[in-house]
């Protein structure tokens, strides 16, 4: 059974009061907190309709429930532990000795009952209050749940064997305002048992953050681990979602990946998780989110487009985070097949792990499938308004080098088909080819080789060519949309035989019209007409690459003014250059290459490229090179 609580509203954005009572500090009073109620006839009182959540994550099935009453003549119907609701004005009849108010900032809810609480009770009336943090740790004191006061994030985190992991992104709390913002970590193990916990303060505006698994083990004096970080930015503003890149590096480059941020909201089901090619072992971290246990057949997974799903048949513990083996629950799923994770909103966005059969891994992530989607009528006729409309932009890497693979995937419930074209464009914007894929039903398996789509251009080209595919609707051949294209780029390494994908969605780009909040902006409304990317340059000595894109849904301005400044760890400027990329074409470059070795030593290991353009919106790819042995390689992030 999935989780009954609300995390992510596409209309209101995400939910914070299950990070207020799942957050491991607000979870450690618990025990304390309900010893309250031990031996009470309790009246519980949810004017505010949070109770349903609470008891979601919290078992209250101990409490000796007198009754239960709601502020909302409308919430009459309601039910909770057995309890029909009652008006709350009942309240004295049930002869309670002890008041739950199920709300956070409940002092005037008190104050408005307090005439309704009969004597028995009066020095026991308890809310959700005992449970806050520290007023210390909040950007709003007086809302509490105000969402940035939940800035919070869980991070895979790994140190041991030669495997390390590091976090990257850079201090943009304070250029929205923030004074003094934190950061209060907790690394917990795969049994979601705490190790270690820190705080302290974040560094200046715009300098970096950087959090390294190697690092943290020899400042804690800790033994191999593999588990998570619960990562909260105290006092945050402008933003309540942590951004950042996610390297895992080792003492060679065998283990070579990076992937982003998890998106702090758990879902119900996730999309776009390959299935092994022969060899392969593809490993599901399964991070639970909450301070309760996963149960035993509540995560499974079912081939995309099948209703047969197999179950995990064990339980993951509170916080604790378990490595799910694709091969144990579907032995018969081979790549380019696509699994669908039943995930109950138990965890956020999860990573997965492909370990090769030479000991090479990487690391990617799956993405949010949406179940409140349906099929848009409008969408197949916005060809004269918004021109190609919706587009998913991928690099393709110099060809003498690197195979560039796309698998389109089916990413909402509603998707019974996925009537999709893939194109193929030069440095300069121009199109080398086309490939209509026709109406790809959900269960496909049908993988795309750049190669396919040069229509006989190859041969014209220089072998070390670059530049990139769009995936687009293709109506010619029928179908439906409801602009939630999604698809799976894999590369791989024709030399060493690494491997790096990547998964993302499709956006309408650089049009003045606006169609259901596209173009999406950093910040404001629609449309986004501007860049602010954060290119993270990773542990040394890897050295960082970017592949910009220029995609345009309609024309736009022929060249980008594309400004590439280069920071130091502090978040000073070190040097800037001005590029510019055609329109409907892009960029491959290195930060070495463009400022040089001095500049580059100057900026140190910790430092950053912004990539900033107030003409046109860009799309970027980011990744690491280890000389001829391996890559990285992933879809870049902006604030």
């Amino acid at each position: 059974m999935a989780l009954n609580i609300e995390t992510f509203s596409n209309a209101k954005g995400g939910n914070a009061f299950f990070k207020a009572i799942g957050h491991p500090l607000a979870a450690r009073e618990l025990p304390s907190f309900l010893a309250n109620f031990h031996g009470q006839r309790v009246a519980l009182y949810d004017p505010l309709g949070f109770g349903r959540a609470f008891c979601e994550i919290f078992d209250l099935s101990g409490l000796n429930l007198a009754g239960y009453f709601v502020q909302d003549i409308g919430d009459l119907d309601k039910q909770l532990l057995g309890k029909s609701a009652e008006p709350i004005t009942g309240l004295a009849a049930c002869d309670p000795t002890a008041v739950l108010v199920m709300a956070f900032d409940a002092h005037r809810l008190i104050d408005n009952i307090a005439h309704l609480v009969p004597e028995a009770a009066r020095d026991r009336v308890f809310s959700l209050d005992a449970l806050r943090l520290p007023d210390d740790m909040l950007a709003d004191s007086r809302r509490y749940l105000n969402s940035l006061n939940f800035a919070t994030n869980l991070v895979f985190f790994r140190d041991g064997d030669g495997h390390h992991t590091r976090l990257a992104t850079a201090n943009y709390w304070s250029g929205y305002g923030a004074t003094d913002p934190e950061m209060w970590c907790c690394l917990m193990d795969e049994n979601g048992t705490p190790m270690v916990e820190w705080r302290g303060p974040l560094p200046g505006a715009g300098a970096s953050v950087i959090v390294d698994s190697a690092d943290i083990r020899t400042r804690f004096g800790l033994g191999d681990f593999t588990g998570h970080l619960f990562f909260h930015v105290l006092k945050a503003a402008g933003h309540d979602v942590i951004k950042y890149a996610l390297d895992t590096y080792g003492d060679d480059a065998s283990v070579l990946s990076c992937t982003h941020d998890a998106n702090s909201w758990p879902a119900d089901l996730y999309g776009g998780l390959p299935a092994p090619k022969p060899g392969e072992d593809v490993i599901l971290w399964l991070e639970n989110s909450h301070p309760v246990p996963i149960p035993a057949g509540n995560v499974g997974l079912n081939l995309m487009g099948h209703d047969q799903i197999a179950w995990l048949d064990r339980e993951i513990p509170a916080f604790g985070l378990y490595d799910l083996h694709v091969k144990d629950l579907l032995p018969a799923a081979r790549w380019p097949q696509q699994i669908e994770v039943q995930a109950g909103k138990y965890f956020v966005r999860p990573r997965y792990e492909v370990v090769a059969e030479d000991g090479r891994r990487r690391i990617a992530h799956a993405n949010v499938e949406r179940t409140d989607l349906k099929p848009d009528r409008q969408i197949p006729e916005l060809s004269n308004l918004m021109g190609k409309g919706y587009i998913l932009p991928a690099p393709i890497l110099p060809r003498h080098r690197y195979r560039s693979l796309a698998l389109p995937t089916p990413m909402a419930t509603c998707q019974a088909n996925m009537p999709v074209a893939l194109s193929a464009h030069d440095p300069e914007g121009r199109e080398l080819g086309r490939l209509s894929l026709g109406k790809l039903p959900r269960n496909h398996d049908r993988l795309v080789d750049a190669a396919e789509l040069l229509n006989g251009a190859a041969a014209e080209l220089a072998p070390d060519s670059w530049g990139h595919m769009e995936l687009v609707y293709d109506f010619s051949e029928g179908g439906e949309a409801d602009g939630w294209l999604h698809a799976l780029f894999r590369y791989e390494d024709l030399e060493s035989g690494h491997i790096a994908e990547t998964s993302f969605g499709g956006h309408m780009f650089n049009a003045v019209l606006t169609y259901k909040g596209e173009p999406q902006s950093y910040a404001g409304p629609a449309p986004g007409l501007s860049t602010r990317l954060f290119l993270s340059f990773g542990p040394a000595p890897y050295d960082p690459i970017c592949h910009l894109i220029y995609p345009a849904s309609t024309p736009w301005h022929a060249q980008s003014s594309t400004q590439l400044t280069l920071h130091n760890e502090h978040g000073e400027a070190v040097a800037s250059e001005e590029v510019a990329i055609a329109c409907g074409g892009s960029l491959l470059w290195r930060p070495r290459e463009v400022f040089g070795a001095e500049k580059m030593a100057a900026a140190g290991p910790n430092g950053y490229t912004i990539i900033r353009d107030t003409t046109c919106r860009l799309f970027g790819y980011h990744g690491l090179v280890s000389g001829d042995s391996a890559f990285s390689f992933d879809h870049m992030f902006g604030f």
